[in-house]
This record gives structure tokens, C-alpha cells and sequence, in this order.
């Protein structure tokens, strides 16, 4: 069997109609393993691991039936797309969002295997959700839809086979209602979800870890680089968890942050935000134009990104495809040295490029935001030996996983002139452990 790049993508395009974002998650990895296999692996090719692998092994729709509070039956549709199990039971968030579709959640399974896999730990990946918006909704509707939701996935899952957890706007409490479902359902406690209160199975420093575990991977890029974060400045997208932990994280670490946004603009504060001032901008919830008025330091920019201001750092915590061609160029004019992916590939493929050209140190999110990930794995461990480890070691965990993913990355991803190419090397190093494991379990 023969590997070309153009046959291929063509395949899976042929196979994945008007799905580009799935179609855009592959493109963007399999432009860096087919050389490879290619050169290094031609067993991979024979077994055709790679067609293999971009197809999910189980997707599953359902509709979700609801009672809303003026006692209107309402009808979403839910998703669970099980990817890949070679290394461990399928794990990945769920989503509830009005643009969710099939594309999106495969791009984001695809990507989670990836992910997964380098975090070290024994999981495979998978994504779900439903188009449901949580925004405007009641407690009690947001509850109905939970239950009704996990009364159909709750037969597709289970600690050894599909362990979901939260995503875009899955938090805490919804965590809690489909996990408070299942059990029902089920007749029994396990360990089915992550993301879980710290009173009734989940981990320390689970909704701080992908904020965390992304400044522990900026740390490590200018660790290898001889420089420190000390005095940095940071711009981040997004004011939701991810970003609010990477610039609490930035801020304990001696860094300048200078951005939080949303999708109605921009806070840019000149002279930095601090402890007090990420607690007054969650304060503001959906408000962020509020905020000079506190602090006249800072200053709103409606309907504007972060990407304008000048900064050693950028972060893009917020959602897919934020970063444009002319927003990384901007970011190249303005100084930026780094990029790390807090997001699922908030980095269109024309901005990746713009990095490369410039020699930018590209964090990509299969790297660099795998921090939730890692600790949600790390739950599922304290919940199989019936412990919960304290902050400190959670915390410490968390760090020598990143430090693990940033050497997988140098040791796959080093050019010859030296330049680290991160999401080569998180392409190849997350694949190659999954290649493996397909090998050794035969042709399924």
C-alpha cells in the first residue's frame, strides 16, 4: 500500500462531506506523519494505521427530549463520538453549545486522541455534547436537559469504556446533574465522569489544570530557551476557566498580564492585571465594558481581539479558529515570541504557517492545553484506588507531565537548524504510541 498526502486528504474529504473542521484537525496532522511513516515506519503503512485512525471506531447520535419551565417540550440532539480506544477507555469532554455538530466534535476526538496519548496515561479519546445552550436557562431546565441527556448515553459508557468529562458549557453543576443521572441509572458510584466536586470523587486543581498545566508548558519553552517568564508580557483570549487559571498562573509566575476578552470585546489594562483584578472581572460576568470604570488603568475594545496589543506571549484560551492569517501576522510585528494553544486549535492553518515562517514557538493545543486532560486522568486514578491525593501532589503531577509532553515534542519535532518545530513533534510523539498499540491488537 502507498501513502501520498493529496490521495489521501482527498479520501477523507470524500469520506467526511461538509465537515471542515474535522477535515482542517486532519489536514493539519497527517501533513506532518506521512513523511514520516513514510521514511521511518513503513510497517504503519501496510497496516494502513493511518487510515484507520481518522476514522472514529463508534459514533453515536440520540435526540434529547425536555421539559423547559413554561412545562414546552424541547428537542436538542446529543452526541457521543468514541474515536479511539487503543491505549485506554475513550476519554474527552462534553460540549453544550448551539454550533455543536458532528465536524466539530470530530475534529476535537481526533484531537483528543493525540492529546491523550501524550499526556502518558492510559486513555483513548473521544468528544460529545449537544447543541443545547445552557446560557438563559434555569437551574431546573439545565437539570431536566442533564438528566434526559444522560438517560441515553448513560448505556454507551462506563469506567472501563467512555469516561466523559466537561467542556464549553459543561461546568461543575452540570457535571454534577449527569453524574447524579448516571448513578441513578446505574445503581452504582464509579468513577463514569472527571470533573467532579471535590467532596464526592473528584481531584484537586481539576478546573485549574488547563490554565495551569498551559503555563507550565510556556515555562518549559523558555526553560529550553535559556529565558524565564519573570517580567514577560501576556496576552490571553477568553475570560472563562482556561483563561482566567492561565493568567492567575502567568501572574504567580512574575509575568505581565496585560488582555482577558469574550465575544463582545477586549479588556487591555497597560499596567497589568492582578489577583484583585481577575476577581472584579469575574465579577462582571458577560459585562467586560464595566471594567475601566474601576480600574482606569484598563480600557474595552468592543468587538476586538487581543491579538492588537503588542506582547512577548499569546495565549488564545476562547475557541477554534480565533487566530487569523492577519492576527498572526500582527502578533510577528508586534514582537511575540510564543504562542500556546489554551484553546482546540484556536490557530487557523494560514496563522500556523505565519508562526513556522517566523520562527514563533508554536505551543499547539494537543500540547500545550493538555493539562486538563492529564489531571482528569490522574482523577480517574484516585477514584479506581478509592483516594484523593492533596493539592500539592495533583499539582505536582500535573508539572512533570507537561515537562514529559514538551520533551516528546523536542525529541520529534527538532529541525536541523535547530528550530523547535512543537507541533510536529506533538503530532508524531501523541501518534506514535496509538500506532503501536493498534499494531500489537491486530486488524479491529
Amino acid at each position: 500500500m502507498s501513502l501520498n498526502f493529496k490521495n489521501f486528504i482527498k479520501l477523507v474529504e470524500r469520506r467526511n462531506p461538509n465537515e471542515p473542521e474535522f477535515l482542517q484537525a486532519v489536514t493539519e496532522v497527517v501533513e506532518d506523519l506521512i513523511p514520516y511513516i513514510v521514511e521511518n515506519r513503513p510497517d504503519l503503512v501496510d497496516l494502513n494505521i493511518l487510515g484507520r485512525i481518522v476514522e472514529p471506531e463508534r459514533m453515536i447520535t440520540f435526540r434529547v427530549a425536555w421539559m423547559d419551565d413554561n412545562n414546552e417540550v424541547q428537542v436538542n440532539r446529543g452526541y457521543r463520538v468514541q474515536m479511539n480506544s487503543a491505549i485506554g477507555p475513550y476519554k474527552g469532554g462534553l460540549r453544550f453549545a448551539p454550533d455543536v455538530n458532528l465536524s466539530i466534535l470530530k475534529f476535537l476526538a481526533f484531537e483528543q486522541v493525540f492529546k491523550n496519548s501524550l499526556t502518558g496515561l492510559p486513555i483513548g479519546g473521544g468528544k460529545g455534547g449537544s447543541d443545547f445552550d445552557p446560557k438563559g436557562k434555569s437551574d431546573t431546565e439545565i437539570m431536566r436537559f442533564c438528566q434526559s441527556f444522560m438517560t441515553e448515553l448513560h448505556r454507551h459508557i462506563g469506567p472501563g469504556t467512555d469516561v466523559p468529562a466537561g467542556d464549553i458549557g459543561v461546568g461543575g453543576r452540570e457535571v454534577g446533574y449527569l453524574f447524579g443521572q448516571y448513578k441513578r441509572l446505574q445503581n452504582s458510584f464509579s468513577g463514569v465522569m472527571t470533573g467532579k466536586g471535590t467532596q464526592w470523587g473528584g481531584s484537586f486543581i481539576r478546573p485549574e489544570a488547563t490554565g495551569y498545566g498551559l503555563l507550565y508548558f510556556v515555562q518549559c519553552i523558555l526553560d529550553f530557551n535559556n529565558e524565564s517568564i519573570e517580567n514577560k508580557t501576556v496576552t490571553i483570549s477568553g475570560a472563562g476557566n482556561v483563561a482566567y487559571y492561565a493568567a492567575e498562573k502567568a501572574i504567580q509566575l512574575g509575568a505581565k498580564v496585560l488582555t482577558l476578552s469574550n465575544s463582545q470585546g477586549t479588556i487591555y489594562d497597560k499596567e497589568g492585571l492582578t489577583f484583585e483584578k481577575l476577581q472584579h472581572i469575574t465579577s462582571l460576568g458577560r459585562n467586560l465594558s464595566r471594567y475601566p470604570k474601576k480600574y482606569p488603568s484598563g480600557s474595552y475594545h468592543a468587538k476586538e481581539t487581543p491579538w492588537q496589543f503588542k506582547c512577548d506571549i499569546a495565549l488564545p484560551c476562547a475557541t477554534q479558529n480565533e487566530i487569523s492569517e492577519a492576527d498572526a501576522k500582527r502578533l510577528v510585528k508586534n514582537g511575540c515570541k510564543i504562542v500556546a494553544e489554551g484553546a482546540n486549535m484556536p490557530s487557523t492553518a494560514e496563522a500556523i504557517r505565519v508562526y513556522e515562517q517566523a520562527k514563533i514557538h508554536f505551543g499547539p493545543g494537543k500540547a500545550a492545553n493538555a493539562g486538563g486532560v492529564a489531571v482528569s486522568g490522574l482523577e480517574m486514578s484516585q477514584n479506581a484506588i478509592g483516594q484523593q491525593w492533596p493539592h500539592e501532589k495533583v499539582d505536582h503531577r500535573l508539572k512533570l507531565i507537561m515537562e514529559e509532553i514538551h520533551k516528546t515534542c523536542v525529541r520529534y519535532g527538532k529541525e536541523p537548524n535547530g528550530y523547535i518545530n512543537y507541533l510536529k513533534g506533538a503530532n508524531i510523539g501523541g501518534f506514535l504510541k496509538v500506532a503501536e498499540a493498534m499494531k500489537a491488537q491486530g486488524v479491529v
